[in-house]
């Protein structure tokens, strides 16, 4: 490691997100109510250009916070705003949070944004753009998908479907289009031009059935950059958008089988880092992989650096084995990764080039 901070937060959390200010943002999953929701500013050192030796302050400081009565299992920064919006179980709903002004300490819940029958539906996969005005993208289904303009609480998109498959990820592809990931690993695609538009099924490659699948959409100011998903077998496959009928590249993961199923399973691309995908959720590591040499013929490929720190150095205490719930690339630092486990743990890691 270059550098390694660690942080133990009250109760374990699933989401990260960067907020205004290189602060970052995390949640609580708990089922009994009472989940915290904090902003917190990072080491000093992790804002530094160059590394800067020893520094008396090494740690995350809890800078402002709320309650949310529901668990968080997804959280978004609205950019250029000071809002957040958060999403979980029991419904589809997206709650809405304004992280106040620098004289207060509370991040206060204001709204809640309900859809047409969300009570019983899965919980509400969400991604956020200020493109135009500052819009949330939501839905749980494939005929549940809305784009709400956030401030004025009023719908600017809602997708027209037949098919009710739960989705296990969205993502904005800039101002006039989204994309869609199904939890059985389907793309599809619509144009946000289009109020009342259909959501269409990309002609992607086949990917195998009864597994699982998470998304990991192109970085912003990428827009070539191929979509990444994983499945929970441990295989990757890139697809370009614009050949999505061809594969692209497809690999398999040096990561074990989940015996739960795909709860905490992500991929993601790193923002600085070009042809780096990091992937968590199959146990207490953190794997990243360069597939600029990758092909299409799907074979078992080398990581560049695991990330072990929550299997060796977690909190601890439950007995229970440290499992990876949520990672993120810093925004600006090439090889800077945070991540968080189940045990309250969170990292901020950097790992020396080869």
């Amino acid at each position: 490691y270059r550098e390694l901070h660690t942080f133990e937060l009250q109760a374990p959390t699933r989401v990260i997100e960067w907020a205004r200010g290189s602060r970052v943002c995390v949640a609580g999953y708990g089922q009994s109510g009472g989940n915290e929701v904090l902003q917190l500013i990072p080491p000093p050192t992790l804002q530094a250009k160059e590394t800067q030796g020893l520094c008396p302050e090494r740690d995350f400081k809890v800078e402002c916070g709320g309650f949310s009565k529901r668990p968080v299992y997804s959280l978004k920064h609205v950019p250029d705003t000071s809002l957040l919006v958060t999403s979980g179980p029991p419904d589809s709903s997206v709650q809405l949070w304004q992280v106040s002004a620098e004289d207060s300490d509370v991040i206060k819940s204001v709204s809640t944004i309900v859809t047409e029958n969300g009570t019983g539906q899965p919980w509400a996969k969400i991604a956020t753009i200020s493109a135009r005005a500052p819009w949330v993208l939501h839905g749980s289904t494939l005929d549940s998908v809305h784009i709400t303009e956030v401030e004025l609480r009023k719908d600017v998109y809602k997708g027209v479907s037949q098919d009710a498959e739960e989705l296990s990820g969205v993502a904005f592809l800039g101002c006039d289009s989204v994309l869609l990931c199904c939890a059985r690993g389907r793309l599809c695609v619509a144009d946000v031009r289009q109020p009342q538009g259909p959501v269409l099924a990309v002609p992607a490659p086949a990917v195998p059935l009864g597994e699982q699948w998470c998304l990991g959409s192109p970085s912003a100011g990428q827009g070539c950059q191929p979509v990444a998903r994983l499945s929970s077998r441990g295989l990757l496959t890139l697809t370009d958008l614009r050949k999505a009928s061809e594969p692209l590249a497809s690999a398999r993961a040096r990561v074990p089988s989940p015996s739960t199923g795909a709860e905490f399973l992500s991929v993601s691309w790193a923002p600085a880092l070009p042809g780096c995908l990091a992937i968590s959720g199959f146990d207490g590591t953190v794997h990243v992989y360069d597939t600029q040499s990758w092909d299409s013929s799907g074979r078992e490929a080398e990581p560049t650096f695991v990330h072990q720190g929550h299997v060796l150095g977690g909190a601890g205490g439950s007995g229970a084995p440290a499992l990876v719930t949520a990672h993120t690339w810093h925004p600006q630092n090439p090889r800077t990764v945070l991540s968080a486990a189940s045990d309250g743990s969170l990292h901020v890691w950097d790992w020396v080039q080869p």
